[in-house]
């Protein structure tokens, strides 16, 4: 059985954490302008013209069993949907505000036919929910608000009070969590208590747990869903820690404590969460496949993001991407699923181009071969260690030798733990090819 041992949590993460790959929707009114989610802070657009938004928002195309079959296909076990976004749209049919789904000409809850498709497809479900909000007249302004620059804007901000909208948002975790069944993970988003104004602006103050009345907010829904998974982003600490557009090197551990945590690092296809028709930094094939391998080989989780289109289908980058986990995983998905990272004693015989993943039973431990190695994989410090190698792909038996390279050269490698696979000189068709190996 693995070592590591994470820190404990209120929520249930064991499913988690054998899972490890995951789909994250970001969709909304922001499709529409499709230049990143962020649209309405970037430029500053008025109300009147983000109405336009509300107003002609349609997604005559959205087939969210489409959505669910891909996301499946990729091998991903969990999905986490923006049921409302910084932009304060709501895309489920609340009770406590106008401004949702169900008022513009889409006509419909499209957060009740996510859940019942993903649900469908066996994949369990999450809900995203920022705790801003740039629509709701009780929210302050401060300094990411979409109306900081106004000339009037400290008159605009008289007589908001946080605490309705702190109510607001528990009347609406109450829907969320009440109306759609089982959820599996909440996910809030985002604290910023120190990101204040200055100078003529230093009335413009930053949010946080106190803001958010953060104890009350996450005690309503465990309440409502005991055992659901909810992130960090309150400013209480709760089951996930949740790195943001960037690969650890290392597995997270506590601040204080130094324990290991429970992680997922959030990331998307391209530069942005939102569908944004003309940005241009896709990630390719081998980097979408090595961020899976690092981060699981770290003892993380990989949430990926897909950002729909206003017409709500995926546009043709997003499908070749999800492609590309699809076609991997379908034979490599072994070394995925219930799988973290090596034990330490065999951390030092993983070479320089490859990454280790070792099932939590500890019985078979998978190379990625990041570069494939002409002829021969050296692995020091595994000899008398593997009873059995072979790709994953397809279950080819590899050859092994211990002790030294078997080849006629002068200077073959030769040490006591030296454990040999020979390899083929054609590297198979995977992005990245896997060995499997069992342990004694």
């Amino acid at each position: 059985m693995s070592s590591y041992v994470t820190r404990k949590t209120p929520g249930d993460t064991a499913w988690f954490r054998h899972d490890r790959f995951g789909m994250f929707i970001h969709w909304g009114l922001y499709s529409m302008p499709a230049r990143h989610e962020w649209v309405k802070n970037r430029e500053e657009i008025s109300e009147e013209h983000y109405d336009l938004y509300f107003k002609h928002f349609n997604p005559d195309l959205y087939d969210p069993k489409d959505w669910a079959r891909r996301a499946k296909a990729a091998g991903m076990k969990y999905v986490v949907l923006t049921t409302k976004h910084h932009e304060g749209f709501c895309m489920f049919d609340s009770k406590y505000t106008d401004y949702k789904c169900t008022n513009t000409p889409a006509g419909r809850d499209l957060v009740r036919e996510y859940v019942d498709a993903f649900r469908a497809e066996g994949l369990r479900i999450g809900f995203y929910y920022s705790l801003i909000d740039w629509h709701h007249p009780d929210f302050p302004i401060d300094m990411l608000h979409p109306r900081r620059d106004d000339p009037d804007a400290f008159q605009q901000n008289q007589g908001r009070d946080i605490r309705k909208y702190a109510q607001y948002m528990r009347d609406q975790v109450t829907e969320l969590l009440t109306n759609y069944g089982k959820i599996d993970i909440l996910w809030f988003d985002f604290s910023y208590s120190q990101n204040n104004g200055t100078g003529d602006k230093s009335w413009m103050k930053g949010k946080g747990k106190e803001d958010w009345e953060a104890e009350k907010l996450i005690a309503t829904a465990r309440k409502l869903q005991p055992g659901i998974i909810i992130d960090n982003r309150t400013e209480l600490e709760q089951d996930l820690w949740t790195p943001e557009q960037y690969q650890p090197v290392e597995w997270i551990r506590h601040g204080k404590t130094g324990e290991l945590v429970t992680w997922e690092a959030c990331q998307t296809l391209s530069g942005s969460w939102g569908y944004h028709r003309d940005e241009q930094t896709w990630k390719s094939p081998e980097m979408l496949i090595r961020m899976l391998i690092n981060t699981v080989s770290l003892g993380g989780n990989l949430l990926m993001n897909v950002g729909p289109t206003s017409r709500g289908y995926l546009d043709y980058r997003a499908c070749d991407a999800l492609d590309v986990y699809a076609n991997w995983m379908k034979y490599n998905s072994r070394s995925i699923y219930g799988c973290t990272m090596a034990e330490p004693e065999l951390l030092p015989c993983c070479p320089a181009d490859c990454r280790f993943t070792q099932s939590e039973d500890g019985k078979r431990l998978y190379v990625h071969l990041l570069a494939y190695p002409f002829a021969h994989l050296q692995l020091r410090g595994l000899a008398g260690k593997v009873e059995y190698a072979q790709f994953l792909h397809d279950g080819s038996e590899l050859k092994m030798t211990e002790g030294k390279v078997d080849h006629f050269s002068e200077g073959a490698s030769k040490a006591d733990d030296l454990l040999v696979i020979n390899l083929p000189p054609v590297k198979p068709n995977s992005i990245v090819p896997v060995i499997e190996l069992f342990l004694k």
